[in-house]
């Protein structure tokens, strides 16, 4: 094992830990810092229960080598609300009832929130390919086909994100 210093900004927070240079983002997250948001689904990348953000932009946590993100600002679904404040597609996600058992939430939401910032930012559309971004229920589903839900509660999240993205 050969174990290094990293130092990352989890949720507002400056976090320096020693670990294996093999390490993992969701790792570090679950298993060194106690935050179990981001689930580890498939540990492949293909799932997506892992999402965070880093620096703003979504990404699969399992993937990500934590020792390659020294420095960086990571948010986790815990990192969402605002105190006892819910953010607005949590709230979104209530009201809609876009869960069902949970397990794929916490990346759908984070993957939400870095997809809106894409679409506040002007990336192009995924369906069109080039002009501006109508954030209709196909587009939402193509930005969010990293997301998978088993239970099938995809009606629900789009509507939830397309109430928050109005």
């Amino acid at each position: 094992m050969h174990a290094t210093s990293v130092t990352l900004t989890i949720n507002g927070v400056e976090r320096s830990v020693t670990i294996d240079t093999r390490t993992s983002l969701l790792d570090l997250l679950r298993e060194h810092l106690g935050l179990t948001g981001a689930k580890k689904g498939c540990d492949h990348g293909q799932c997506g229960a892992c999402t965070v953000l880093i620096d703003g932009r979504r990404a699969n946590a399992c993937l990500a080598l934590a020792v390659a993100h020294q420095g960086a600002e990571i948010v986790t679904v815990e990192g969402l609300a605002d105190g006892d404040e819910l953010h607005p597609l949590q709230q979104a996600f209530i009201a809609h009832d876009a869960f069902q058992c949970g397990y794929c939430t916490s990346g759908q939401l984070c993957s939400a929130v870095g997809m809106l910032r894409e679409v506040r930012e002007g990336w192009p559309s995924s369906v069109s390919g080039s002009g501006p971004v109508e954030l209709d229920a196909d587009e939402i589903r193509e930005r969010m086909s990293g997301n998978l839900c088993r239970c099938g509660a995809y009606v629900n999240i789009v509507a939830a994100i397309a109430e928050v993205s109005a």
